[in-house]
């Protein structure tokens, strides 16, 4: 992918990886400008998201980006916070994620998942006014669903380990269904 390449996919959006009744819905800050370019979610190489979700449970392989719609089969699916790509999240305004909020507020009132998995602590208590919000299970609901804040898996957030971040996405999974038997593919 050359620089002009992933320039040339600044403000775009990519389409969610949804169904309704997942058991999760991840929901990530924004795309990347690689997700744009591609077309597939958590594509950027340095991004931990793929390679977590097999740590913690929720895959019975590492899948790669291009295989995002496997996660159907899992009860798993893909949406973000903001819809169009940025090269940073850092580009992203205040006003953006409240906005952003409310569109996935009726998202999931639409999609009815069981939970809804914020990646990425800030994006969460921005969009949802939750000043004082921690990774980890939340109090409220949205729409229905239990939320639980993860941490966000691109590169850059480097105090955080592949291995720490899927202690904590297994944490979910257990919550999600303790039962290995229910974790594999759906036929």
């Amino acid at each position: 992918m050359t620089p002009d390449e992933l320039q040339a996919a600044r403000d775009r959006t990519v389409p969610d990886v949804v169904a309704g009744g997942l058991r999760v819905l991840f929901c990530g800050i924004n795309p990347s400008l690689m997700t744009a370019a591609t077309g597939h979610h958590f594509a950027f190489p340095g991004n931990r998201f793929w390679p977590v979700l097999h740590l913690s449970g929720f895959t019975s392989r590492q899948l790669m980006p291009s295989e995002q719609s496997e996660l159907l089969r899992y009860g798993l699916g893909i949406t973000n916070v903001v819809a169009r790509s940025t090269a940073r999240a850092d580009e992203l305004s205040a006003e953006e994620f409240r906005a952003g909020g409310k569109i996935l507020t009726a998202k999931v009132e639409r999609l009815r998942p069981q939970w809804l998995a914020v990646v990425g602590i800030t994006a969460y208590r921005t969009a949802f006014g939750q000043r004082r919000a921690q990774i980890g299970p939340q109090e409220r609901t949205i729409a229905g669903a239990h939320v639980w804040v993860l941490p966000n898996p691109s590169g850059l957030n480097a105090h955080w380990t592949a291995q720490s971040m899927a202690e904590e996405y297994g944490r979910l999974r257990m919550a999600v269904s303790p039962d290995p038997l229910t974790d594999t593919a759906r036929d």
